[in-house]
Parts: structure tokens; C-alpha cells; sequence
């Protein structure tokens, strides 16, 4: 029985269908279950945290591979399945909760005096994709790395480097915090049912430290969100726009750190972007 053949089996065994309110589509390609698992390089002494296991088909391959797999999972309907798929393995773990309520921090740190590194792997809902990325990054969660499943377009972003064509907001805290790699692009005709987009798989290797050190981090992401307001502008009219100063503050300000007047906010650097915000800290009214 071949992937497809096996989904089609569970669907029908258990009498549902894709949850569109959750955004599920199940894959059914060997080969991309096979580059999700060889990326994200799991061993025995992983504990593995998978967010959205639907019918469980990554979830299979996770718990031969990791030493321990716990799975998030919010759809009550999937409980059963995943419960009478995995019933024989000392190595599972399943959790019926919204991923951005858990309390991941303690969970890992729980799990990791057994284990040597904790390591996130999902086939992310397009839906909520950007929420739960940026929830594993700004709780500064003791992690190794992300592998996941994303909206073609939004992987695109994400690991684009700083001030490149496909660039917004989050690259930058994608940088900050990672090294971001693509790993494939996934076609939408590898899924049950179909997408209307193509997905792509990126693996996130946490950084020791953060890229940069501003001197005020919050300020820091303040000044990057400001900055793409309103993209089709230039840096100094989003500054003005989103109240950080006066235009004869900000046109000082790039004189003295030498960057163009007429620049917009994706042409800067993660370094430039410190610079600013440090210079704002330093000089402006705004914390």
C-alpha cells in the first residue's frame, strides 16, 4: 500500500474529511517525507515537538528516527487516529491543544534532561504559519532547530537574505534569530487534497546568539516593522508616518550613518537596521 492508497484507507476508515478551518491537507509523497525527516537530521537523542500531525504520516517516520516525538494537535478528530496508529510506541506523545497556548518553554526544558536537543518539525497550516514561526523565535525557546512546511511564497521570504527582491518584515527576524535554509519545493499535487499553491520545505538552525546586538531589542523590531508600514515609501516618510521622530531627525540621522536619504526599508541590511535603531535609542525621544 502505497502513501496515497493509505491516506485515502485512514480517511475513509474513520469517516472525515480535510478540516479547511484548520487548513489541512495531507501529504502523500514519500520523497518529501523523506527530505523533511533527512533535513531536520534527527537522531535518539532528540526530542522532537511536531505541530499539526493530522493523520500522522510524518509522525510514522519522526518516531523510527527521534527519541522521543510529542505532537500538537488541535483537531479533536485526529485524536483517534493518531492514538490507535502510535498505541505501541513508548516514544509518543500527544498533545490536544492550540500550539500558541502551550507552554513549549517548560515542555522542552522537561524533556531535555533526558534528551540531548529539542527540535521542531511540522507541515505547517499556511493560515497560521507566520504566528507559530515567530512564537518559537521570540519565546527564545531551547531549540536546535525548525524544520517546516510553508507557503511556497512565504518560504521565499523567509529565508531571503536582508535587503534582497523577495524581503519583508519577518526575513529580518528570520535572520536575527536563525540561519535559514530552503530545503525543496513541494508541488500542491503531492497533498490530499490539493492546494492551490505550491509549498516549500525551509530548515531553521538556531543561532547561539542573536546576528546583531542592539541595544534595545524591542525598539530594534519596532524601528523593522515601522520601516514596512507602507513598503512604496521611503525610510524616512515610514519613520514620520509611524510617529518615531520628526523628517530633520531621520535626515540627520542617515546622513551621519551614511545610507541614502531616498532609501526604502527592504533595501537595508540586518547591520544597518541595528545602526538605526541604536541611533534612535541614543539620540531620539522614543524607547
Amino acid at each position: 500500500m502505497n502513501l496515497t492508497q493509505e491516506t485515502k484507507f485512514i480517511l475513509k476508515k474513520y469517516h472525515i474529511t480535510a478540516n479547511k478551518n484548520f487548513g489541512q491537507n495531507f501529504l502523500i509523497d514519500e520523497n518529501i517525507v523523506d527530505s523533511i525527516v533527512t533535513s531536520a537530521n534527527i537522531s535518539k537523542n532528540d526530542l522532537v515537538i511536531e505541530i499539526g500531525p493530522g493523520l500522522g504520516t510524518l509522525t510514522a517516520r519522526l518516531l523510527e528516527k527521534a527519541g522521543k516525538v510529542i505532537c500538537i494537535e488541535l483537531d479533536k478528530k485526529m485524536l483517534d487516529i493518531l492514538n490507535d496508529r502510535f498505541q505501541l510506541y513508548n516514544n509518543f506523545e500527544l498533545i490536544n491543544e492550540d500550539v500558541l497556548k502551550v507552554d513549549l518553554q517548560t515542555l522542552i526544558n522537561e524533556n531535555l534532561e533526558t534528551y540531548q536537543s529539542a527540535k521542531v518539525v511540522a507541515n505547517l497550516p499556511y493560515y497560521i504559519t507566520t504566528p507559530i514561526i515567530m512564537k518559537l523565535l521570540e519565546d527564545k525557546l531551547n531549540l536546535e532547530s525548525i524544520t517546516v512546511m510553508v507557503q511556497k511564497e512565504v518560504a521565499e521570504r523567509l529565508v531571503e537574505t536582508p535587503s534582497g527582491k523577495n524581503t519583508g518584515s519577518i526575513t529580518y527576524s528570520i535572520h536575527y534569530y536563525t540561519k535559514p535554509n530552503l530545503v525543496t519545493h513541494v508541488s500542491n499535487t503531492c497533498f490530499i487534497p490539493s492546494p492551490q499553491v505550491d509549498s516549500s520545505v525551509i530548515h531553521l538552525e538556531l543561532l547561539e546568539k542573536p546576528a546583531v546586538s542592539p541595544l534595545d531589542e524591542n525598539l530594534f523590531f519596532k524601528t523593522i516593522k515601522t520601516a514596512f508600514l507602507q513598503k512604496r515609501k521611503t525610510l524616512i516618510n515610514t519613520f514620520v508616518l509611524g510617529k518615531l521622530g520628526e523628517r530633520e531627525f531621520f535626515e540627520k540621522m542617515l546622513n551621519e550613518l551614511h545610507i541614502d536619504l531616498k532609501i526604502r526599508g527592504e533595501k537595508l541590511t540586518l547591520e544597518q537596521f541595528r545602526e538605526i535603531a541604536d541611533y534612535i535609542y541614543q539620540n531620539g525621544n522614543i524607547r
